[in-house]
């Protein structure tokens, strides 16, 4: 039994009281925008962000590197879990004080500040869902989130050595 054409809204589409319908013109063009549609939202989705390990001491991370200002403004928001030994880390163009908050963001997080030579400058612990900024006291050009108290159990403290940072000559390697 052939379907029913009733004109609606265009020729290529039709619908009628048996379904939609299309000529096959209609569906090369319904081909054609449902490809653009794809195209536009796969270029929409963020990308896998890389993985690589830091080590503090004997202490490894595995964490994602956010290095672009889409990446750093989006960082760990609507994540809702975040494995112990994880986190991000944020890479600047430049050393300056940077500064953090916690806006969209429903996990406990502790920051590392890191210098330029991969030196912990301050810790801090931040609470989730808030706005209340969290600032490096000097020139830094790295921060490292990972679950809030991943550095106190460890006994990571400021002034220890961050390896396996992007840009660095050091990997976990020693």
């Amino acid at each position: 039994m052939l379907t029913p054409r009733c004109n609606w809204p265009k020729p290529c589409a039709t619908r009628c009281s048996k379904g939609l319908a299309f000529s096959t013109r209609g569906r090369y063009r319904l081909a054609a925008c449902l490809g653009l549609i794809a195209g536009i939202s796969l270029a929409d989705t963020p990308h896998a962000a890389a993985t690589l390990q830091l080590c503090i001491g004997t202490h490894v991370f595995q964490v994602e590197v956010a290095d672009t200002p889409a990446a750093r403004a989006r960082g760990l928001m609507q994540r809702s879990r975040l494995a112990e030994a994880s986190g991000m880390v944020f890479v600047f163009e430049a050393p300056a004080r940077h500064c953090f908050w916690m806006r969209d963001t429903p996990l406990l997080l502790s920051i590392a500040f890191i210098t330029p030579d991969g030196r912990i400058a301050s810790l801090a612990d931040m609470s989730p869902l808030t706005d209340t900024l969290h600032c490096a006291d000097q020139a830094v050009r790295y921060a490292l989130e990972v679950p809030q108290g991943a550095f106190r159990t460890r006994a990571i403290t400021a002034g220890m050595r961050v390896r396996g940072l992007p840009g660095s000559a050091s990997g976990c390697d020693r």
